[in-house]
């Protein structure tokens, strides 16, 4: 009997810390506690490695800090909008609110001295960013969440090798837990060219540091300060249909040039001081150009490193304040209350509500977690579409002709509460109509959903999406 109670306070004792420290988030609480039930001590064991969330955010925050002087250079050297009036939609001009969120943004404003390319697929993405790659003439600095060491990351390494040699800083960050199987050899050839290669969180340090459950998923190139990328596609060969089991990948990326990449710019400088330890405060890395272009562009990035959850609530306010349309692609939709309430609502109040979801996955667990949200959306009038030809990866949506984003956030809750991420705002009708034509071409590739037949898949698998939707916060 002692030892049965000794067992007994010791499990009451997970349980009331588990709902002490995670009482903020209902979901994740649940979710914790059925792992508990489940495994009682490997449980707890999990949950002080995987999920206590940064013991000092402010902390953390000071670790991904960057200096003033960059900030207030690529403040002055912008064309910032200021007034809603002053947005090249007309019907923002009646969305002061949501304007005024956007622009709460203060460190990565609304830019609108911009040109935009969407880049459909890894196939052009990949072209045109070796093709900025080969004519890098200062600088060249890359984060990524996967490297992979196959054809296509061979034909990065060979180009980034070579530009070292030019004289060109070279700078690549990449994620301990995305590229979890790059080999050694392939970082040290990269050093010992004059590659400056850095780690974001080792698999080791982040376990026994208790953050391996945080990753740096962004995708961001900046070649010379004036050119660059971002997106969903990271490098690797499965990203060119190269996965057998995937096959054909469909993503989306952009390429940017303007007053909007200084922003991706201090983006980097901050994953690189918060990995490498130095500040890049050299003006070169912020240099002045000419507006070629009046494309409007908001760079938005979130993180345990940041102050609030800025990519919800934009992804928040902007179906909120749809009219029309909302259209979304995301290969995994495990999305928070507050976004769920929003589809549902914009449904139910006549929004053309369409979201784009992956048939073959390449997860199962976080598959069945995304369609135990399906009967809902449904049953309020979201039509959802799954596609066929392979997997799309895309993180895509727009909304009305107000805007559209593009960037490396999924619609789950990993993305907006626990991932280092970053998407570009698209505010201008060209942009915006290219990703509408890209996501009815994606459309055709789909078969739609009817609540009717969903209500009759089997038994077996509402099971697995039931326990699929209690792990869902944790996914």
């Amino acid at each position: 009997m002692f030892w049965l109670l000794i067992a007994l306070l010791i499990f009451l004792f997970q349980i009331l810390t588990i709902l002490i420290l995670e009482y903020r988030q209902p979901g994740k609480t649940v979710a914790w506690l059925l792992i508990l039930f489940v495994l009682p001590v490997i449980g707890f064991v999990m949950y002080y490695f995987l999920a206590k969330e940064y013991q000092n955010r402010r902390t953390v925050r000071r670790r991904g800090f960057i200096a003033r002087e960059p900030q207030l250079l690529a403040l002055r050297q912008s064309a910032l909008v200021h007034r809603p009036s002053d947005m090249e939609s007309p019907e923002f001009r009646h969305e002061e609110r949501l304007f005024n969120l956007l622009s709460s943004f203060s460190v990565l404003p609304i830019t609108g001295c911009n040109e935009t390319e969407v880049l459909t697929n890894a196939e052009a993405t990949y072209e045109a960013i070796l093709s900025a790659l080969e004519a890098a003439k200062h600088h060249i600095h890359l984060d990524y969440y996967t490297v992979r060491h196959d054809e296509i990351g061979c034909r990065f390494k060979e180009v980034l090798i070579r530009k070292a040699h030019e004289g060109v800083e070279v700078r690549l960050i990449y994620d301990g837990i995305g590229s979890l199987e790059l080999k050694h050899g392939y970082v040290q050839e990269l050093r010992q060219a004059g590659v400056e290669a850095h780690c974001f969180l080792t698999p080791r340090i982040a376990f026994f540091d208790k953050r391996v459950n945080f990753r740096n998923h962004r995708k961001i190139v900046v070649v010379d300060g004036t050119v660059g990328f971002v997106g969903g596609i990271n490098i690797g060969d499965e990203y060119l249909g190269k996965n057998p089991k995937l096959g054909f990948w469909r993503d989306t990326h952009m390429k940017l040039v303007g007053d909007s990449v200084y922003y991706l710019q201090l983006v980097f400088m901050r994953d690189w001081w918060f990995t490498a330890r130095e500040k890049l405060q050299k003006p070169e890395y912020l240099p002045k150009h000419e507006c070629k272009g009046n494309e409007q562009v908001q760079i938005v990035a979130s993180g345990p490193d940041t102050s609030s959850d800025t990519i919800l609530e934009g992804v928040f306010s902007a179906i909120s304040a749809a009219k029309e349309k909302v259209y979304i692609a995301t290969p995994y939709f495990i999305p928070d209350p507050s976004v769920l309430m929003s589809l549902r609502t914009a449904a139910l109040s006549g929004v053309d509500v369409r979201i784009i979801l992956p048939h073959h996955s390449d997860s199962r667990l976080v598959l069945f977690s995304s369609l135990s949200y399906v009967q809902d959306m449904l049953e309020a009038g979201v039509r959802i579409f799954r596609y066929r030809k392979g997997f799309i990866h895309a993180k895509v949506m727009i909304v009305d002709r107000l805007m559209a984003s593009v960037g490396t956030a999924n619609m789950d809750m990993r993305s907006f509460f626990s991932n280092f991420e970053i998407n570009a705002h698209l505010y201008s009708a060209k942009a915006i109509q290219r990703l509408e034509e890209d996501f009815q071409a994606d459309l055709d590739e789909c078969y739609e959903l009817s609540l009717h037949e969903f209500e009759k898949r089997p038994v077996r698998q509402k099971a697995a999406e039931v326990i699929a939707h209690m792990l869902s916060p944790l996914l």
